[in-house]
């Protein structure tokens, strides 16, 4: 894949983007966060927050540390935006971060056929979900998310249940589509439940 084979930053608006971007950082042994961060642009947001998330859905989230390290980076990329930051700033200990690019390639691999069906199928619709103050209810989820994934990282596969509830919320800020951001909370409140069962119910 060449450099012009990589849609404009500013462009990123579909998953299948974001795989593609992700794919042209994965070069030598690892990379690092900070040349993801290169590849996807410091202005957008809801790009910056899907990948990590993305990354926890995939069979990557098995790494230890990673689904904490993920957490803080999306907590980090969600308040910035819900402040009103222009661009993302990360601090240096997390943009020098490297995942091994065969594992990063794998994982772009494995959720592209997924990516390229939710592409098909995403549109402006349901827009009092994706409006101005229904969007600030969405971030403070997913900052709320991030702040319990780490102690949630003992349960397995667990933290990818709230990752994907992540990706959801962040494809509907990126496509303006209200019906994902619908099934985000509709994926929090499965993965809630499933938690308290964990906890209590399997436990008894």
């Amino acid at each position: 894949m060449t450099p012009t084979d990589i849609p404009d930053r500013a462009r990123l608006r579909s998953l299948t983007d974001i795989l593609d971007a992700l794919d042209h950082s994965a070069t030598g042994e690892s990379v690092a966060v900070r040349d993801i961060l290169s590849e996807i642009g410091v202005r957008s947001f809801a790009p910056v927050i899907l990948v990590p998330a993305l990354i926890l859905v995939s069979p990557l989230s098995g790494i230890f540390g990673l689904p904490t390290i993920g957490a803080i980076f999306m907590f980090i990329v969600t308040l910035q935006k819900l402040i009103g930051r222009d661009h993302v700033w990360l601090p240096e200990i997390l943009k020098r971060r490297r995942v091994p690019s065969r594992r990063l390639k794998k994982a772009v691999e494995w959720l592209r056929r997924p990516c390229e069906w939710i592409d098909a199928r995403t549109h402006r619709r349901m827009s009092m979900l994706v409006s101005r103050p229904a969007n600030i209810v969405t971030l403070l989820g997913i900052l709320a998310i991030c702040m319990v994934m780490p102690l949630l990282e003992v349960l397995p596969m667990v933290t990818s249940i709230f990752a994907l509830a992540i990706s959801l919320f962040s494809i509907g800020l990126l496509a303006r589509d209200g019906l994902f951001t619908f099934l985000g909370y509709t994926q929090v409140a499965l993965s809630t439940g499933l938690v308290w069962w964990l906890m209590t119910g399997a436990g008894g």
